[in-house]
């Protein structure tokens, strides 16, 4: 009996004991590790290691931080001081017995046509591209101005000179002296893709060094708007906010690269609605190397234009290719005429290369140096053939082909007529001096002339330039009269007649 007794006194303690060591022990807690994910470092690199929360959002926010200390710096203000001229009208012009003055007694030269100089400054943006000082933005910021200033992100003005320009892309290339500038660089935008995220810095309305988001919405855009959009047109889209003075700004992807020249938007109301566009980088690369080494940009020229190949067109031409340019019209004389292609040809490929479209066969061509001999696969009649064509250069078109005022004031604005201004003005006369204005009451308005007639001769002179035309005129004496051979192209007809103009 006592036997039993100890044994379950024992067993009353040891039990006893085992639940005091259970509830008095200290309890161990798990503690979850805290997700490692890597986030992008000042220079770019992805740093492991780093204990943050798993949040995309924050992740994103990191990204964006790190892109815009890297690339902001970079980034400058574009001003561009420009000389305009207006009518300078005296208090007596626009009284009721002026008509009656001008038509009996001539014109008063102390109170009429005086021109008035004012000048203005174009606000734009532009970003570093080399660290001795080259500064690439948009031509039509600086586009005829007679001084350019950049000013750094720290507010410090420089003089900057133009080192080149090109309208047709809507790009220019500037320079400010100095070392040591940071820079951006210039991406490969043929990566891109629609949906990715990218960020736009600038000076919005005067707001310096707004950095704005949004995302990649399209690629390849072509506006053909007319008027001042480029000639060549593959605009990346984007809803990153772009507004007036963003012109000239990067487009930055999330790599930190500069994938986009930010160049103008579609808007109603002249404020950004979510739909800017910016020069892919690939572009601007050609033009930036064009520039720096001739001060412009040398194209190829083949003298055609096309049409791309519609379901209409294919069924029509009893086409088997879906992609092609088929030519529409043939200029004369130009390296196309001269290889024999002909309205109808459809274009297949050009020294190899498919082409795809109109745009594709124009960026084809562009690219190709003058002088280069290419081999073109067209389809004529349903056959296959090929033929060879000896590029020219294109022409530059200039924004600036200036209309030019002479010396002696006959009231007339010219400009040298060539095949790029006749195929722009769509006259078939590619030499001469095309009239651009006609002043009222002036001594050309009194012969006849008009804007868009095109002087061919002056005193049975052959003219091609200005200058051949002022030679003439400052050999004229004041009183005497000069013989204008002159020709007016209307609904299709090329009407030539003689004038007589009296130099004043």
């Amino acid at each position: 009996m006592k036997k039993h007794l100890w044994i379950g006194v024992i067993s009353f303690v040891l039990g006893l004991l085992v639940a005091g060591f259970i509830f008095l022990s200290p309890e161990k807690q798990v503690i979850p590790e805290t997700p490692i994910i890597a986030l992008p470092s000042n220079s770019g690199h992805l740093i492991a290691g780093e204990k943050v929360p798993a949040s995309p959002e924050n992740a994103l926010n990191q990204n964006f931080v790190s892109i815009v200390e890297r690339v902001g710096p970079s980034v400058v203000r574009i001003l561009a001081e420009q000389v305009q001229r207006a009518p300078s009208y005296s208090l007596d012009e626009g009284w009721p017995f002026e008509d009656f003055w001008d038509r009996f007694f001539g014109l008063r030269p102390d109170s009429r046509n005086r021109q008035r100089e004012y000048r203005q400054t174009a606000v734009g943006s532009g970003f570093f591209i080399s660290s001795d000082g080259y500064i690439l933005t948009n031509n039509h910021i600086i586009d005829n101005a007679v001084k350019i200033t950049a000013v750094t992100v720290d507010g410090k003005e420089y003089e900057a000179e133009l080192v080149g320009k090109d309208q047709s892309t809507d790009l220019a290339l500037i320079k400010i002296k100095g070392k040591d500038f940071p820079y951006a660089i210039l991406g490969n935008s043929s990566n891109i893709k629609v949906g990715e995220w990218v960020l736009a810095i600038g000076n919005p309305f005067g707001m310096e060094h707004t950095v704005t988001a949004g995302i990649i919405s399209a690629k390849g855009r072509q506006l053909g708007l007319g008027g001042n959009t480029p000639t060549y047109e593959d605009f990346i889209q984007t809803d990153a906010a772009i507004n007036r003075g963003n012109s000239g700004g990067p487009l930055i992807n999330l790599q930190g690269e500069v994938i986009g020249i930010n160049s103008s938007i579609l808007t109603p109301s002249g404020g950004n609605i979510g739909i800017g566009f910016a020069i892919p980088s690939e572009l601007a690369k050609k033009v930036v190397d064009q520039l720096k080494e001739k001060g412009r940009v040398i194209r190829g020229y083949l003298g055609i234009r096309g049409t791309d190949i519609s379901e209409a067109m294919k069924k029509q031409f009893k086409l088997t290719v879906d992609k092609g340019v088929i030519v529409s019209q043939v200029e004369a004389g130009s390296p196309a005429d001269k290889a024999g292609l002909k309205k109808y040809d459809v274009i297949v490929a050009i020294n190899g290369q498919p082409v795809e479209n109109w745009r594709d066969l124009r960026f084809k061509v562009a690219d190709l140096a003058p002088g280069n001999v290419v081999t073109i696969k067209i389809i004529r009649d349903g056959k296959e053939m090929t033929v060879k064509a000896t590029i020219d250069e294109l022409e530059q078109e200039t924004s600036s082909q200036k209309e030019e005022k002479i010396d002696k004031d006959v009231g007339l604005s010219l400009t040298p007529l060539t095949a790029n201004v006749a195929r722009r003005y769509g006259l078939t006369t590619t030499e001469g001096l095309l009239i651009t204005d006609v002043r009222e009451y002036s001594a050309a308005a009194r012969a006849g002339l008009l804007a868009g007639d095109i002087i061919l001769e002056v005193n049975r002179n052959k003219v091609t330039a200005v200058r051949d035309f002022q030679n003439i005129l400052r050999k004229t004496e004041s009183g005497e009269e000069i013989i204008l051979l002159v020709r007016r192209e209307a609904d299709g007809n090329k009407i030539d007649f003689i004038v007589t103009l009296r130099v004043p």
